[in-house]
């Protein structure tokens, strides 16, 4: 049925993938971003952007935006997340700021500090690594706060 006489020509066929792996242990300081899927078990400190899915592992921690297509977080992130469908947060995630997203989903036992906007328009735009650094060196939230006026 197939022609089994024709050799390959001296190349192998690797599958491509588009996964990007921050292991447990790696501590990476900047921006990341990317195209393909991430999944963060590591610690970074910075905008994390991709047009594609974020999953942040149990030991995965994210210090500053995240911004993708969806996301299951099970680990920490305190800054802005900003999801265009679907948000999963499971197990023992941790999340400090506001929340963006289009679908949102939320197991008992996560903790959340923020607030959550449904509506597109509402996200404010993304901070970059040197932003949020300055940020946190200087002491100021990560976490934008609503002025109140004296009445």
């Amino acid at each position: 049925m197939f022609n089994q006489s024709k050799k390959s020509e001296g190349k192998s066929i690797m599958p491509s993938s588009n996964i990007n792996l921050i292991g447990n242990g790696t501590t990476i300081q900047g921006d990341i971003v990317c195209e393909g899927d991430i999944r963060i078990d590591g610690q970074v400190t910075g905008l994390v952007s991709t047009k594609a899915k974020i999953v942040v592992g149990p030991e995965g921690e994210i210090l500053g935006d995240l911004i993708c297509q969806s996301a299951d977080i099970l680990g920490k992130v305190t800054g802005i997340i900003k999801v265009d469908d679907l948000l999963f947060l499971k197990g023992n995630a941790y999340i400090k700021g506001d929340i963006y997203t289009a679908h949102f989903e939320m197991e008992p036992t996560v903790k959340f500090n923020g607030r959550c906007y449904m509506d597109p328009a509402d996200a404010p735009p993304a901070r970059t690594g040197a932003e949020i650094t300055a940020d946190v060196k200087h002491g100021r939230s990560l976490v934008q706060e609503e002025e109140t006026e004296a009445v």
